[in-house]
């Protein structure tokens, strides 16, 4: 069955898991009142922005390949922080970086710079695991459906170029 779609249905596969995704976050953020650490944001962006790029390819054209292409780097840049804050979690105690400041504070008052370094480099509120489900962390499911995302960018670059 999957062999038969076309390059747009993978496009709205990656929407709908994208969205799907961010909308599990928000609820986890305001809900389960699940504080999200910097990396954990970077994450949101780079998942997001792989939505985007397949809305972006279904609204102009879903078999140009630049949009999954796209799509695909941002997969990957998003699993590799998530790589980094599973990293992080496994250190030793003694060997977790100082928490920083949260990121509403960093935003005020720091220039941007040096959040996105604070936010790309991780702190040590990323190191603590706060929740999990099947003992996987949730940079653990993240890297999972990263790499989910990047197969079907995959598919949708092979599809389009089939059209």
């Amino acid at each position: 069955m999957l062999s038969t779609w076309k390059a747009d249905h993978w496009a709205l596969a990656v929407c709908i898991t994208a969205g799907t995704l961010l909308c599990i976050a928000l609820i986890m953020e305001y809900a389960l009142f699940l504080s999200p650490c910097p990396l954990c944001m970077m994450q949101r962006i780079w998942l997001a922005l792989t939505g985007l790029l397949a809305y972006a390819s279904l609204a102009h054209n879903p078999r140009w390949g630049i949009y999954p292409l796209l799509g695909a780097i941002s997969a990957i840049v998003g699993a590799g922080f998530s790589v980094r804050q599973l990293w992080l979690q496994s250190l030793p105690k003694d060997q977790i970086p100082a928490c920083g400041p949260d990121l509403s504070y960093m935003l005020e008052a720091f220039p941007l710079s040096d959040v996105i370094a604070a936010m790309a480099s991780g702190t040590g509120d990323c190191a603590e695991i706060s929740w999990s489900l099947l003992g996987i962390s949730i940079p653990g499911w993240l890297l999972l459906f990263f790499g989910a995302l990047l197969a079907m960018n995959v598919m949708q670059i092979r599809q389009g170029s089939r059209a």
